[in-house]
């Protein structure tokens, strides 16, 4: 199918499409190549950037991951101390209260009971934790737990609280727990990190978030992934990913764990922050250098072979088909400036063109002057033999018998029709050939001047169409015809109908490589004429040169004599010539080719 397909497509077949198609060819390992190393390091200098956002995320939340780790420990330390004071409220207020007093991270410590009562703390007094958020939590899912709480709080609306659970043994007594302010937490962020268009914030395993920039809730959480909970982004713990935001923004965002299966840092970034705008700009610049660098060489190769080999081709081929059309007018200069390959088939041609204008022109001479010698002895021919019919009509007019003078004037027609025939070889275009129609027509006219006396009335009518025929067949064609006419104008009668005589002689071409000569006249009532037999002969000797056959018809009033016979195809030039005209050139059939 595809071969077929390009056959059609003319432009396909031309050198510089098929260079184009190699040079692709030869050019696309060089592009494969060049993409997918380019998609490599574009895949590794992702990964380099995804794993420094990691790296500058758990940079921003290494004094937050330090400060829980120590709230972690401290209400660790603090279990003994309360399991030993626990009798002893007063006593056990006062170890909390100079713990929060040496400290400057935490702003409260205390140890609630299961039922939510608080008496040992470093806030004085017995309060009542089980409407607080945390207690909630706890007695939810107990055990270690950081969430926000409302002990401890000072100004903010909040604080975070890191939960210990407080056992002896087996037996569960509450939880420690240690708060410190959200300012506390967002101090600890390493400063320039986080801006308008970098958000990195804290979050506990319920989903809870604990620490951000300094923005409202809104706005946090239009930095967050769209359509996705915290709790969610867990599975996705030590890595990055691509996802819109509330706002719609597409940004990155990447996930670290703080204090591994409590809290975790999710920094919110935006593509040029991150450096992945620019992975995408060099992807889309892999793919369109191998197409600049294909589009460049195919226009630089093309370039240099239409410079070195198209243009002279071209010429080289114009000048050809000028030469093949007939321009002899001087051989074709040769090509300045080609390659020495393309210099040396101009030169070739340079030279075969000179010696076939000298060739041709001297076969030209010799043809004019064969030419020329030829119709010579053709007009000598015609003028012996006119001389020869001229003496036969002086003989005629000596003689007295009428029998001899029929005779010779019979004889007088047959040189006088073969003079004819060779007025027409000299006087025609070409010298092969002979037009049969103009030839019978001047015979007929010649013969009715000759024999056809003024004031008998008979009507002659030719009806001859063109006929070209080889001096081999119009020979006996013509002597043929005088015979038969001859006969016509001999026996020929009036009409029952009180008619002239009258004779009609007709030509025409019936087709597939035959002719018919048809001469008819009229006989009135006389019966068959009975002659000496001689016309006949002829007219059958004749019909055999012509390789046809003849038949007679005589109706009351009318005698016919029909002729059919096969006619020679023509051949006007020498075996072995090819003529300009017969040259078919190889876009002749190109639409809109010009020569």
């Amino acid at each position: 199918m595809a071969p077929r397909l390009l056959d059609r497509l003319e432009f396909t077949k031309g050198l510089g499409f098929r260079l184009g198609g190699l040079l692709s060819v030869a050019i696309l390992p060089i592009g494969l190549i060049s993409v997918i190393q380019t998609l490599y390091l574009s895949r590794e200098y992702e990964r380099s950037s995804e794993i420094a956002l990691l790296g500058r995320t758990a940079t921003a939340a290494a004094g937050e991951r330090a400060l829980l780790q120590g709230a972690i420990g401290t209400a660790d330390a603090l279990g003994p101390a309360v399991l030993e004071t626990m009798d002893n409220p007063r006593a056990c207020a006062d170890i909390m209260r100079g713990f929060v007093q040496r400290t400057v991270n935490f702003s409260y410590a205390g140890f609630t009971r299961l039922d939510g009562s608080t008496e040992c703390s470093s806030i004085p007094g017995v309060h009542d934790m089980a409407d607080d958020p945390a207690f909630k939590k706890f007695t939810e899912s107990p055990g270690t737990l950081v969430t926000t709480s409302l002990v401890g709080s000072g100004d903010d609306p909040s604080s975070v609280i890191v939960i210990q659970p407080l056992y002896r043994g087996d037996e569960p007594l509450g939880f420690i727990g240690v708060a410190m302010s959200h300012d506390m937490l967002r101090s600890t962020h390493v400063s320039g990190v986080a801006n308008d268009s970098v958000q990195v914030l804290t979050f506990n395993n319920l989903g809870q978030i604990l620490s951000g920039a300094e923005r409202d809730d809104a706005s946090i959480l239009d930095l967050l992934p769209r359509d996705k909970s915290l709790p969610s982004l867990l599975s996705r713990s030590e890595t990055t990913f691509s996802d819109y935001s509330a706002q719609g923004e597409r940004r990155i965002f990447s996930v670290i764990p703080v204090v591994p299966g409590l809290v975790y840092a999710m920094g919110s970034w935006t593509r040029s922050e991150s450096g992945i705008a620019g992975i995408d700009q060099t992807r889309r610049t892999a793919l369109l250098l191998p197409l600049i660098l294909w589009g460049a060489s195919l226009a630089v190769a093309y370039f240099a072979v239409y410079r070195l080999v198209l243009r002279h081709i071209r010429e080289l081929r114009g000048q050809m088909r000028r030469f093949a059309i007939g321009d002899r007018s001087a051989p074709p200069p040769v090509l300045q400036g080609a390659p020495t390959e393309i210099g040396d088939m101009s030169s070739t041609f340079h030279n075969m063109a000179r010696i076939l204008i000298r060739d041709e022109d001297a076969m030209e001479a010799a043809v004019n002057e064969k030419t020329v010698l030829l119709k010579e002895v053709h007009h000598r021919v015609k003028n012996n033999l006119q001389l020869i019919a001229s003496i036969i009509n002086m003989q005629i007019r000596v003689i007295d018998h009428e029998d001899a003078r029929r005779v010779l004037r019979s004889v007088q027609d047959r040189v006088a029709s073969l003079a004819t025939i060779y007025r027409n070889l000299y006087q025609a275009e070409h010298l092969d050939s002979v037009e049969a129609d103009r030839l019978l027509r001047d015979i007929i006219n010649q013969m009715v001047n000759a024999s056809v006396e003024p004031g008998t009335g008979l009507q002659v009518e030719t009806n001859l169409s063109p006929l070209v025929l080889m001096p081999d067949q119009a020979v006996p064609l013509s002597l043929l015809a005088t015979e038969a006419f001859t006969n016509a104008l001999k026996y020929s009668g009036s009409g029952t109908d009180g008619r002239p005589p009258w004779v009609r002689v007709t030509l025409h071409n019936d087709g597939l490589g035959q002719a018919t000569l048809e001469v008819q006249n009229s006989t009135g009532n006389a019966p068959p004429p009975e002659g000496t037999g001689l016309g006949s002969q002829l007219i059958e000797a004749f019909s055999s040169q012509l390789e046809g056959h003849a038949e007679q018809e005589h109706i009351p009033g009318r005698f016919t004599l029909r002729l059919t016979f096969r006619v020679d195809p023509v051949k006007r030039k020498p075996a072995g010539l090819v003529s300009t005209s017969d040259v078919v050139l190889t876009s002749a059939a190109r639409p809109g080719s010009r020569h």
